[in-house]
């Protein structure tokens, strides 16, 4: 479950013992950059079930997530909209789980279709140079990004050495 989903859960709680009154949804959004907070409860739709001041209901509510949900440590109330702050150790441990995890972003599912990614093909009568660099780590970045994404890939690279002064030899 992720975090919006615990934390919707907990303001309808907090909703249901503050008010006694139960909520069907709670609306989130991203919290305005001027503004202290990771996300945005909004208080204004509550307002058909509970009936008062949207900054005071947002404090009571706010102060109810602060008390007994431990993944809050702060908040603050502007006009109606609840920011809150989310704490620390959801991130470590959001953070700690990914590296546990060794196919954290792969798809399970295999995709039937098969992809080819073609990539750095550098003339070899010339040196290779930080452009082939950045081509062979793009094109082994895509592959893999389409690996993770359940694609059966192919990585290929064709070897061409018929550059311009290939032409100018044989023209000479």
């Amino acid at each position: 479950m992720g975090f919006q989903n615990t934390l919707e859960q907990n303001v309808k709680a907090a909703i249901r013992i503050l008010f006694n009154t139960d909520l069907l949804s709670v609306e989130f959004q991203a919290t305005r950059k001027d503004f202290l907070g990771d996300i945005t409860v909004v208080v204004f739709p509550m307002l058909r079930f509970v009936k008062g001041n949207p900054a005071q209901i947002g404090e009571q509510v706010g102060q109810y997530l602060l008390d007994n949900v431990e993944l809050v440590k702060g908040f603050n109330v502007v006009k109606g909209f609840l920011n809150i702050e989310i704490s620390d150790i959801y991130y470590i441990d959001f953070f700690r789980r990914i590296t546990e995890d060794d196919n954290f972003g792969f798809v399970n599912k295999q995709d039937d279709k098969a992809v080819m990614v073609e990539y750095s093909s550098p003339n070899t009568n010339k040196p290779l140079h930080l452009g082939h660099v950045r081509n062979v780590l793009l094109g082994y970045s895509v592959a893999e990004i389409l690996k993770a994404s359940g694609k059966n890939v192919y990585k290929t690279q064709i070897i061409n050495d018929r550059g311009i002064h290939i032409c100018k030899s044989m023209l000479a």
